[in-house]
């Protein structure tokens, strides 16, 4: 499915490892990825270069103050960073501001769970969300016809359930 992106600008908010970046940098005419820890963009700068990805840039910035003008993407994915946010509804506010006119935001984070060990183990502020508050945060950001799913159930304690959220 990633052979048929067409040729667009895309901004991974809170980038961490990269994959869906890696991935997408192979089509699209640029991707820029923002993370807030310095060693993290040093080490997705040095993976760039060294697999010749000359449309992958790496920018040191917080999700809920994005170092990108308005209006500067087709696509934007925030991939397990939401729970990392201090005010998550800022973080949907921000993407919705980077977003052209028909821009698309993606949103993978966790469905609320219970496991408090989350907050030392992964330094998570918040514990997953409910579906109907990821719906909010992107409806009140300014996206329309939000869809928000569970996409997956693990079997293992604690048993995460990752969200899928997508607006337009």
């Amino acid at each position: 499915a990633l052979l048929l992106t067409p040729a667009i600008d895309s901004a991974e908010l809170g980038a961490g490892e990269w994959l869906v970046s890696q991935l997408l940098a192979r089509r699209a005419r640029q991707v820029l990825c923002i993370d807030s820890s310095p060693r993290m963009v040093e080490v997705g700068a040095a993976l760039a270069e060294k697999n010749g990805l000359a449309t992958l840039t790496y920018r040191l910035g917080d999700i809920e103050r994005v170092p990108l003008p308005d209006a500067s993407v087709d696509l934007a994915i925030r991939s397990q960073a939401l729970h990392h946010a201090r005010q998550p509804q800022r973080a949907g506010d921000e993407a919705f501001r980077i977003l052209r006119p028909g821009g698309q935001l993606l949103v993978l984070d966790l469905n609320a769970h219970t496991f408090e060990q989350a907050r030392e183990l992964y330094a998570d502020l918040w514990l997953g969300f409910a579906e109907g508050t990821l719906h909010g945060f992107l409806k009140q950001a300014g996206f329309h016809k939000v869809e928000v799913s569970v996409v997956a159930r693990e079997e293992a304690e604690p048993g995460f359930e990752p969200l899928l959220a997508s607006g337009p």
